[in-house]
């Protein structure tokens, strides 16, 4: 199983900047664009009555000030095990989820 800390460089560099948190506090003034994310669940695979490889399962957002954002499409592309979910705005940003396995 992969690192979390292996997946927060590697938002990093899809980003294109240090503005990627793992389960910020309420404290924490964003800068966006942002990428925010937290385990959100574990996938287990099993065999003969036992687990053989645990998943874990990510909530990402990525939080842009811009509607067309394109962020969500390179993530979407560099993790195959990726989905998109329902976009939102709130406090006039733009709000794209994702669930990512790593």
């Amino acid at each position: 199983m992969a690192s979390r800390t292996e997946l927060h460089d590697e938002l990093i560099d899809i980003l294109g900047a240090k503005n990627v948190y793992y389960n910020p506090p309420e404290t924490v003034k964003m800068e966006y664009p942002a990428i925010r994310y937290s385990l959100s669940g574990i996938d287990h695979l099993r065999a003969n009555n036992k687990i053989y490889k645990n998943t874990n399962q990510y909530l990402v957002i990525v939080i842009d000030e811009d509607a067309d954002s394109e962020i969500h499409n390179r993530i979407l592309e560099h993790f195959p095990m990726c989905s998109f979910g329902h976009p939102y705005v709130a406090d006039n940003l733009y709000h794209f989820p994702l669930t990512l396995y790593y």
